[in-house]
């Protein structure tokens, strides 16, 4: 099959759809646009190309072969699917499509990133659905490329090199604990906040160290990191029904009214969180529309930039 293939001319193919229409050198010629002696050296090509006459002279013009006729049908469903692949993308219409997108996102990168967008996601695309899946960073890239999930959000130090990429916000740490928490009534000195009986977010729930040790331990210093929990909304919890702090991205909890947030004593280098997405989707209407309103949704509602 695929040697037949090679041995033919699309435009061929296009003029046999013509003269099995039209059944007539001159009508086919002036559908396509060509001359007639064109059209009939194409004929003599395709003559030879099938080892048929296809149309012979008849009565009422040209008659086609038996042969010809099994090629009509097959032939229009033909050339009608490869224009129909090769047609400009329609644009996307969020409002009618029934698209799924599969994204890989930690928790945190579901509540800063994803749940300020949800609303606005389900008033402007109702009949849409969104799968959120927490990747790890040894997996995501395979899977992106693999069409196993269709966006991930992460951290640029971790993003592998060669996936596309947008930035999305610069996230800064900040000191959080319950609204009325004594230690934090007046200003806190970094002695006082060594002091304190830290909770700390770990994916696995089994870390006891990140980058505000990392910072202290810059200083000579150490805190005492009692609670490691693998999720915020366990983290917030553990914050608003006891006198543990932690020391989180600011995204997470600006908007939790139950804590109170305020500046760490000390200096903790923040992180750039980016969506990242492969090649195979970087024109696709649908996920150019996902991409805009994520970030849009960021940018109107103040996150950092």
């Amino acid at each position: 099959m695929h040697n037949s293939l090679r041995r033919l001319d699309l435009n061929l193919l296009v003029t046999l759809d013509a003269l099995l229409a039209e059944q007539n050198v001159t009508r086919a010629a002036r559908l396509l646009n060509l001359a007639q002696p064109t059209v009939s050296l194409q004929l003599g090509r395709l003559r030879d190309l099938l080892d048929d006459p296809l149309l012979l002279p008849g009565p009422r013009g040209m008659s086609p072969t038996e042969r010809a006729r099994e090629l009509q049908g097959p032939l229009r469903d033909a050339l009608a699917a490869l224009e129909s692949a090769l047609s400009p993308v329609a644009a996307f219409e969020p409002g009618r499509s029934h698209q799924t997108w599969k994204i890989a996102a930690s928790d945190y990168a579901t509540t800063a990133l994803i749940w300020p967008s949800l609303s606005r996601l389900r008033h402007l695309a109702p009949y849409t659905r969104l799968a959120l899946m927490n990747k790890p960073t040894v997996d995501f890239a395979k899977d992106l490329e693999n069409g196993l999930i269709d966006l991930a959000l992460h951290t640029r130090d971790e993003a592998p090199p060669k996936l596309r990429q947008r930035s999305l916000i610069h996230e800064r740490y900040v000191l959080a604990a319950r609204r009325d928490h004594p230690a934090l009534a007046t200003r806190l000195s970094l002695k006082a906040f060594c002091a304190l009986e830290h909770a700390i977010m770990s994916p696995d729930g089994a870390g006891f160290v990140g980058s505000t040790d990392h910072a202290l331990a810059a200083e000579g210093l150490e805190r005492r990191v009692v609670l490691s929990v693998s999720n915020f909304n366990s983290l917030v919890s553990a914050l608003v029904h006891s006198d543990l702090v932690a020391v989180v991205p600011q995204s997470l909890v600006k908007h939790e009214p139950a804590l109170h947030v305020q500046a760490p004593p000390l200096a903790i280098p923040g992180f750039e969180m980016l969506m990242l997405w492969p090649e195979r989707l970087h024109r696709d209407p649908a996920h150019m529309w996902l991409r805009d309103l994520i970030a849009s949704t960021l940018e109107t509602t103040g996150a950092q930039k």
